[in-house]
């Protein structure tokens, strides 16, 4: 606080003799501004009012100096001038206005919050600072403990949802309250938190509710609400339908925006079967406080009507999908079942029936519009599709925009009409080293009818084929049956292939039956039956040769018959081009005699009757060692008689003799034609072999289908006798 200084602070020295010799000077805090001094006194004078709040003390210096020389005359002193505190500062609270809440219905002395007011004067002189806190506004609610400024509820049970917001105001007075104190003021906002202290309610306890019959599972088809004075979750809702006959058709649940119940539709409504609902429902909060459960149950229970109401609906099928069987063969025009709809509203309209045409491209069936029986329109083939899937549309006869549909699924039943037959071609062998009794096959059957449950097939041998002595059926009754040799002792020498029928008879209505072939091959095994080979080739080979073995044999063999060819060939051609000697030309049917000259004697060497020719000569005879320039005519035939004979030779002679084309040297000229009937009968080795008529060759039916041709070649030569034999003639 400010004071007036005026003479309050005097300077003396001891040198000031009062001759105006001695001068004072000031120095320091506030020297010259604040304060300042009487040059030739000493005063110290204040120039303004001092604040104590703002500088609670000042340091100066004084000296005194010789006036003329402005020398010092004594060493300079310092000294502080304190400014003396005043009550001239209200208490000010510097945190507010403040802002507090409370739980509503708490008890009286519930803390709420505490404010501190501070005062700016100096607390240790007087009662200046000292603060002393009341309440202005705001009884009878609130209380403030006078010293420490604590803020308390003063009444009880203060009601959120009667009064939510209360504005305190608190007075802060120095002087200890005293009279003549300065104050200070704030203001507390105050609000009452909720607590769940109130239970929700219904806004009535009836409410009725209009739904279409043709509403849809899941639909909202009203909506109710109970009411909750509280706030925040302490407002949330929670909806239950009392268990009852009406509602087991809804269900209840809650809307988290509004706290609202939304009735829900679960299952189908029917006008016609039921018309009303009537049920009740409970509203109950989701979060309790036990302190107020006293005050009774936190719910509310309200009553709820749905009234049904009545809206034009199609045709309803009494099944809502309908299955019929038919036999593939059945005729045309048939009725294989009917479908069944009607109106169920309260015109109930006439229902007429059609088949969607999209489900029934081919037309197989058709309906009759006003019975509903849906009949075949063609025949059927499982074979070709075993289930039809038609949709049957029903319409109502007064309003032809309401229809209905019903699937239908005609299962076509298959009928026997395919005999059984083998499952596979089945390559079957025996071992030549079987013994009676193997099953060497097990093999089964098919049918392309439908397999139905229980289809079994039968195998037997045919009654021709019962005394078959090499195999036999064997049926295993599970639709399987095996291939059993009735005895040893294969050769795939004697008989390489065994053909076995089998008869194949099934159970269906009516049976059908077939015959089937077996084919079995008579191989080389190992003594443990493993299959070493049954091509028929092969048993005139080492048993161990390969298949690559034998090719590589066969290759050798067909390039040395190329090789033998080639030469043979070759030899041919050089034969042609250089003379033939006589040791080179030999042959069955020519005799050679190196003897030259001698006349008539030469006949002895040979056989005369060789050279007859019975009936005719060969025509275009050339020579053999020079290739021929002209061709001859052909000769008239000879006699038998040695003249004729002798005159033709001699005839030839001269023409070879005469002939340009001979070398001029003796060669040999040969006349080779052949005869039949010659005196020396033939000389090749052709036809040589005597068949004894007697002799029988049935036995080589019995050697197998390899040895059938054999067998008729030799067969027809014993039933007809050779009486001619071919002989070769050389001239």
């Amino acid at each position: 606080m400010g004071i007036a200084l005026n003479t309050d602070a005097e300077l003396h020295t001891d040198l000031d003799s009062g001759d105006s010799g001695v001068k004072y000077t000031l120095s320091g805090d506030g020297a010259g501004s604040i304060f300042t001094i009487d040059q030739t006194t000493g005063d110290i004078h204040a120039l303004r009012s001092l604040d104590r709040e703002e500088k609670p003390y000042y340091t100066l210096r004084a000296q005194a100096v010789d006036i003329d020389t402005n020398r010092p005359l004594e060493p300079e002193s310092e000294f502080v001038i304190k400014v003396q505190d005043i009550n001239d500062n209200e208490p000010k609270f510097l945190e507010g206005p403040y802002t507090a809440s409370v739980p509503e219905m708490s008890p009286v002395g519930t803390y709420v919050t505490q404010v501190t007011a501070t005062d700016a004067d100096d607390p240790t002189y007087g009662n200046s600072a000292r603060v002393v806190y009341s309440i202005l506004h705001g009884q009878p609610y609130f209380s403030v403990d006078p010293k420490t400024g604590v803020i308390k509820t003063a009444l009880p049970n203060m009601d959120r949802e009667v009064k939510e917001q209360y504005q305190v105001l608190i007075q802060a007075k120095d002087m200890g309250g005293q009279l003549g104190g300065l104050a200070g003021t704030t203001t507390i906002n105050i609000t009452l938190s909720d607590v769940n202290d109130n239970p929700p309610r219904f806004s009535k306890s009836f409410f009725h509710l209009r739904v279409p019959e043709s509403s849809a599972v899941g639909s909202a088809v009203g909506r109710i609400k109970a009411h909750d004075l509280d706030i925040g979750k302490n407002a949330e809702v929670e909806y239950t339908i009392v268990p009852g006959d009406g509602g087991a058709m809804f269900d209840i649940t809650t809307n988290e925006h509004n706290q609202e119940g939304i009735i829900i539709l679960k299952r189908p409504l029917d006008y016609e079967s039921k018309k009303a609902y009537t049920f009740k429902v409970d509203a109950s909060n989701a979060h309790l406080d036990p302190r107020f459960q006293s005050f009774g149950a936190f719910k509310d229970t309200a009553t709820v009507k749905i009234n049904v109401l009545d809206v034009d609906e199609p045709p309803v099928f009494n099944k809502p999908s309908y299955m019929m069987d038919v036999y593939e063969d059945t005729p045309a025009g048939t009725i294989i079942g009917a479908v069944t709809a009607q109106d169920l509203d309260a015109s109930s309209s006439p229902v007429r029936y059609s088949i969607d045409w999209k489900s029934d491209l081919d037309s197989y069936f058709d309906i009759d519009p006003v019975e509903g029986t849906i009949s075949t329109n063609e025949l059927l083939d499982r074979e070709s599709i075993a289930q039809h899937n038609i949709s049957i549309v029903a319409t109502k006869l007064n309003s032809p925009v309401l229809s209905s549909r019903v699937a239908v699924t005609v299962h076509v039943l298959d009928i026997n009409e395919f005999p059984p037959e083998l499952a596979s071609p089945y390559e079957t062998f025996v071992c030549e080293n079987s013994k009676a009794g193997q099953v060497i096959q097990t093999f089964s059957a098919q049918d392309q009818d439908l397999r139905a449950a229980g289809q079994q097939f039968s195998f037997k041998s045919p009654k021709e084929d019962m005394k078959n002595k090499n195999f036999t059926i064997r049926d295993f009754g599970n639709n399987t049956a095996g291939i059993v040799t009735k005895r040893g002792g294969f050769r795939r020498r004697l008989q390489e292939i065994y053909l076995l029928p089998v008869v194949i008879d099934d159970n269906g209505y009516p049976p059908k039956s077939s015959t089937g072939t077996l084919t079995i091959r008579v191989c080389g095994c190992e003594s443990d039956g493993s299959l070493l080979t049954c091509s028929a080739e092969a048993i005139f080979l080492p048993v161990g040769l390969s298949t690559g073995a034998l090719i590589a044999i066969l290759l050798c063999i067909i390039i040395l018959l190329v090789i033998v060819v080639l030469y043979v060939g070759l030899r041919r051609q050089k034969k042609k081009e250089t003379l033939m000697s006589s040791k080179e030309d030999i042959r069955d049917n020519v005799i050679h005699y190196d003897d030259e000259g001698g006349g008539e004697e030469d006949t002895h060497a040979f056989d005369m009757g060789t050279l007859r020719n019975p009936k005719v000569v060969k025509e275009n005879l050339f020579r053999r060692d020079v290739k021929p320039e002209m061709k001859r005519g052909p000769r008239a035939p000879v006699s038998q008689d040695s003249a004729d004979i002798r005159h033709f030779i001699n005839q030839r002679l001269k023409e070879h003799d005469v002939d340009n084309s001979a070398p001029p040297y003796d060669s040999l000229a040969t006349y080779a034609y052949e005869g039949d009937g010659s005196v020396a009968e033939s000389l090749s080795s052709i036809e040589s072999i005597i068949i004894d008529p007697e002799e029988d060759y049935d036995y080589l039916n019995d050697w197998g289908p390899r040895f059938k041709t054999l067998a008729g070649i030799f067969g027809e030569q014993s039933e007809t006798q050779s009486n001619s034999t071919t002989t070769e003639n050389t001239h």
